[in-house]
Order: C-alpha cells, then sequence, then structure tokens
C-alpha cells in the first residue's frame, strides 16, 4: 500500500459524507491497533531473531526494532513487503477474523488501523480500514484510507511489488509517482505498478477519504 501520510480525526467534510451515507461520523471499530506488537509477534513465531527477519525482508534491524517498539510507525507499502517476503497478507500484522472462501465486512465491523500506536502518544499520519479481512488467499488487500494534511513536505516513498488501484471518494490528493506529481480529485483514480517509488498525501488542509485495493504481487 502507498506509503501515505496521514491520520485519524474527521474534518468537516467527511462528517458530512458520513451524515448524508448513514455512516458514523467516527471511524468503526478499534480506534488503533498495536501494529509494531504483531509484527513482534508474527516475527517470533516466525522463530527468527531482528537481524534474520531484517535480512528476509530488506529493512534494517534498526528500523525493525523501531516498529516494534511502537517509535515508528510502519507504512502500508512496508506491511505489504513483509507480507510479500513471507508468503502471507498485511492482515497477518493488523489482527483479522477466521478466514474462509469469502468475506463481508459490515461497516459496523470494520476494524480501524492507525498508524499511530506510538509509545509516545504522538499523532498517527492516516487512518485505514481493511475490506478484505477474512478472505483466505486472497492476492488484493481493499483498504478504505483517511488522509491528513502533512505538516511537512514528503522526502521518503515506498517501492514494492505488486500494483495500486486509488480511487478518491472526497477530498484532493496528491500521488507523487516516479518523476510525475499530480493531484487528483473526487471521483479521480489512478492505478500504477507499486514498484515505483511513490507517495499519496492530502492535496490541501482537509482530509481526504480514498479507496486504495492493493495487488500485492506473485
Amino acid at each position: 500500500m502507498p506509503d501515505f501520510t496521514r491520520d485519524e480525526t474527521m474534518d468537516d467534510v467527511l462528517s458530512e459524507v458520513a451524515r448524508e451515507s448513514g455512516e458514523p461520523e467516527t471511524p468503526a471499530g478499534d480506534p488503533e491497533i498495536p501494529v509494531g506488537e504483531h509484527v513482534r509477534a508474527f516475527r517470533e513465531a516466525m522463530g527468527m531473531n531482528v537481524q534474520q527477519f531484517a535480512e528476509r525482508t530488506g529493512f534494517s534491524a534498526a528500523l525493525l526494532t523501531q516498529i516494534e517498539n511502537r517509535m515508528v510507525s510502519p507504512s502500508l507499502g512496508t506491511l505489504v513487503k513483509i507480507a510479500n517476503t513471507f508468503g502471507t497478507t498485511v492482515s497477518a500484522f493488523i489482527g483479522g477474523k477466521e478466514e474462509r472462501e469469502f468475506s463481508i465486512v459490515r461497516k459496523e465491523d470494520r476494524t480501524t488501523v492507525s498508524r499511530v500506536g506510538l509509545k509516545d502518544g504522538g499523532k498517527s499520519t492516516y487512518t485505514y480500514e481493511s475490506l478484505g479481512a477474512g478472505k483466505a488467499g486472497r492476492k488484493m488487500e481493499p483498504f478504505l484510507v483517511r488522509l491528513q494534511p502533512l505538516s511537512e513536505s514528503p522526502t521518503a516513498r515506498s517501492a514494492h511489488d505488486g500494483e495500486e488501484f486509488l480511487y478518491v471518494l472526497s477530498g484532493k490528493v496528491t500521488v507523487c509517482l516516479g518523476n510525475l506529481s499530480d493531484v487528483l480529485e473526487e471521483g479521480d483514480s489512478i492505478y500504477y505498478n507499486s514498484t515505483i517509488p511513490h507517495h499519496v498525501h492530502s492535496a490541501d488542509e482537509r482530509e481526504a477519504l480514498i479507496l486504495a485495493v492493493i495487488h500485492a504481487g506473485a
């Protein structure tokens, strides 16, 4: 999933969308999942120490230690890359229900995953809700993502195997893709190879809401 940079408080635009759609004005499900702790539990279940995990995933041991200790928040792109390495899904790190041949996710049952989870209580840069949790053997990972305005210009970009499709539900979104930088508005979409370094964020001072579908590849 792209290296989004946003968060969880819904602004007036999303509140209006929620009222018109009949959805609750606050994210459904749990407000925060400690992703770092889930990454550690996954690593330990694989019987690996941090250095071995780093060698397999291609991330530094220092970064993985920071993620596990909730000092930094992993992007969806990071989680997708780890999942691809071990032939699993992002749900392995964000929790989820028992998997079967199909999945129905009711709006009141969606689990909100925040990139916060930091020990110092810092704000997350975006939140996302899994729309495909429970589907066994899935190749796609659909998410509803809420993007907050950036406080400073983005520098880091994500790149991993697979493809991504983004559809803007509300607000404006800046997409940085390789040498391209463009703004998508409500109703616009983009489909790209996620091997291209990319970054997505709200284009103005309002929160943006997007549907993001990631095909992990393989």
